[in-house]
């Protein structure tokens, strides 16, 4: 694939995703809740969903997409209702002072939350498969180029995720009564909540 190309879907890749939209709402949320190693493999499910919606673009799996259209629909309302659970835990979360470590839990439940995340957001399926088509060339792509799209794909979303995780951790210390850590909780839950909302709405 041509060094232009691969230039141009890191740079709309990079903007698409630093942009604020429901991924980016729920993973500051979460950080701010739950601190920054409790969100890694949130983030890296995150990455594999993107990955898939990739997969699905390159090797023309949009026409099945569209065709399992009650999957989809599927799929979507099962990510607002992990958002619903999400910002009930949250709401329901007690106050924990914020500079504690948090305890350690397996990652594969946070991995998958982000992977249904990524799945169920319109906005990263419209990206996919109806933008991503006009700056790559998908036609008889090689497994070789895939490949480099996906490496491409998860140093940049990587990059974006990582920077926002940076920046909701340091604020967060700034969370330090037992009060304000509840207000944090709530604002968070309330956020995700709305979130939820969004991506069951949107068709």
């Amino acid at each position: 694939m041509a060094l232009s190309a691969i230039l141009l879907f890191a740079a709309v890749l990079a903007v698409a995703v630093a942009t604020p939209g429901p991924t980016v709402a729920v993973l500051i949320a979460r950080v701010l809740t739950l601190g920054p190693a409790r969100n890694i493999g949130f983030a890296v499910g995150l990455v594999l969903g993107d990955i898939v919606w990739l997969a699905t673009a390159v090797f023309g799996l949009a026409a099945v997409a569209e065709q399992a259209h009650g999957v989809m629909v599927a799929l979507k309302y099962l990510g607002a209702a992990y958002l619903v659970y999400l910002a009930y835990r949250m709401w329901t979360a007690p106050a924990a002072d914020p500079m504690q470590p948090p305890p350690r839990r397996p990652p594969l439940g946070s991995v998958l939350g982000g992977l249904a995340m990524a799945i169920s957001n319109p906005k990263t399926m419209l990206f996919y498969l109806a933008l991503l088509p006009n700056l790559v060339p998908l036609a008889g792509i090689s497994l070789a180029t895939f490949a480099e799209l996906v490496a491409l794909l998860t140093v940049v979303y990587s990059a974006v995720l990582a920077a926002y995780m940076i920046s909701a951790s340091y604020a967060r210390r700034l969370i330090t009564s037992p009060r304000t850590v509840r207000y944090a909780n709530r604002g968070s839950a309330a956020v995700m909540a709305g979130t939820a909302a969004i991506v069951a709405s949107r068709s």
